[in-house]
């Protein structure tokens, strides 16, 4: 049996491919910067009943994630997931390696990941040749929901949202200054809950004011694409759940900056599937 999994700092989907069919579920994100050794033996235990399996039944898990840019991380994952997968063979590869591959396979592309976090990279069709430095949750992830978030609480505390948006956000949050740095400094982690404002607006589009923060977030994430020389004017993949909330604003953006997008992926668990399907079944 082979088991996939995309995991990104919200949410982890796997798939179990047992030669016959496919078998789904979800836990928690396990993003290794965050989630400790408790969270990944709990998605063990979650992972094993829901797709009515052994961890001694997989002989090969690929697991990409969010946070496993280096070898330090991915080493934590492979020892925390072999705990429960005493018999199989682990790769760990970062959640950037998982996106080129559900949506390039093995042709050359830029690939960009627009979820609770940001990245970008050009990918020569094997492996990633040349990518930005990922900054994390303060100082980069550009066009990301947590940047989204980030911009949107900070412009209701220091009240430059318009009167009507603020008390729209007022009503969907009702909490003190203090309760929201509380959560912001203090939470475990800090990036998924900046990331969740953004479901504001993906419910106001219809808002002058979300539609300028959105286009300011999406052309912060463009102007990445600089970064990438020549290889700049390649269409771009895009992989992640703000791909289906705010398409029509990533769209139109990329228009006015005459950046070419190919596949907009929410998911790359289909693509990363389709990948891996010609894995041999022992």
């Amino acid at each position: 049996m082979i088991l996939i999994a995309d995991s990104g700092s919200t949410k982890t989907h796997w798939v179990l491919l047992d030669g016959v069919g496919e078998r789904h579920c979800t836990t928690a994100g396990l993003n290794p910067l965050f989630a400790d050794s408790a969270v990944f033996s709990q998605a063990g235990s979650e992972v094993c009943a829901r797709l009515q399996m052994a961890g001694t039944d997989v002989g090969k898990v690929f697991f990409y994630g969010a946070g496993c840019g280096t070898e330090s991380s991915c080493q934590t994952v492979r020892q925390r997931l072999g705990q429960w997968l005493p018999h199989a063979h682990i790769e760990v590869g970062g959640d950037l390696l998982g996106a080129c591959r559900a949506t390039c396979g093995h042709h050359a592309g830029l690939v960009g990941i627009l979820g609770t976090g940001s990245n970008m990279c050009y990918y020569d069709g094997q492996g990633i040749a040349r990518h930005r430095v990922s900054t994390g949750f303060i100082l980069g992830d550009e066009g990301s929901g947590n940047h989204i978030g980030k911009r949107l609480l900070k412009d209701y505390l220091e009240e430059r949202m318009p009167e009507g948006v603020r008390d729209m956000f007022h009503d969907d949050y009702p909490f003190t200054t203090a309760q929201f740095m509380d959560y912001v400094y203090r939470c475990a982690t800090p990036n998924r809950y900046l990331a969740s404002l953004a479901e504001f607006a993906d419910r106001h589009h219809e808002e002058p004011y979300i539609g300028q923060v959105l286009q300011q977030c999406f052309g912060a994430f463009f102007d990445q694409m600089s970064f990438f020389g020549p290889q700049a004017s390649l269409p771009l993949n895009l992989v992640g759940g703000l791909v289906s909330s705010f398409e029509q604003e990533i769209r139109a953006e990329a228009d006015m900056r005459g950046v070419r997008l190919d596949r907009l992926v929410p998911s790359p668990i289909e693509g990363l599937v389709l990948f891996h399907s010609q894995e041999a079944f022992f």
